[in-house]
């Protein structure tokens, strides 16, 4: 291997521990939001403060990397459950229960969207360009289960307006009102 090779893919190691940080930085945002101290997020992890910096030179850096990786972790879900659900339909919901808990966990990341780092700007088309098709999938697989008049993206955006508030309304239950949509979508004998 030529040292132009290594310098582009990281080693196994390295991967791990990036994976446990962003692992790390999930929980405590999801715990106290996105502006929790990096100590916070630092003794999660195991590591010295100096680490994550290094991995992640600004907050806004270690906010995009979380929710990049958060977004990953979803697409890489639905085909593995497509493969061990026991039916499609299931499969699409187990998928879309890990799509709304991705949704709720988000305290405080829509403001920092807004803000002017140009990062945050791409993240939008990155969380369609990766989950858009793997829904695409899951519908289509449940096709003979389900009404197919409805597409990944507006059923996306249906799931995303009923987990609205979701975070601050501890008498909302989101994941009720989207399990109904899911059950709503089986076809009728």
């Amino acid at each position: 291997m030529s040292s132009n090779a290594g310098a582009r893919t990281k080693r196994a190691d390295a991967r791990r521990n990036e994976k446990t940080l962003l692992d790390a930085a999930a929980a405590v945002f999801v715990e106290s939001g996105v502006d929790a101290p990096v100590r916070d997020i630092a003794a999660r992890a195991g590591v010295g403060v100096g680490t994550i910096y290094r991995h992640f030179p600004t907050r806004a850096d270690l906010i995009i990397a979380v929710y990049r990786h958060q977004v990953d972790a979803c697409a890489e879900a639905g085909p593995k459950l497509l493969a061990e659900s026991a039916s499609p339909h299931a499969a699409l919901a187990a998928w879309i229960d890990l799509f709304v808990g991705f949704l709720v966990t988000k305290h405080g990341l829509a403001g920092v969207m807004q803000s002017d780092h140009a990062g945050f700007e791409s993240l939008h088309a990155y969380f369609l360009d990766r989950l858009v098709p793997v829904c695409t999938e899951l519908l289509a697989a449940a096709a003979g289960e389900i009404q197919t008049d409805i597409d990944a993206y507006q059923l996306m955006r249906g799931v995303g307006n009923l987990c609205i508030g979701a975070e601050s309304d501890p008498r909302y239950d989101a994941r009720r009102l989207v399990k109904l949509l899911i059950a709503g979508l089986r076809q009728r004998d």
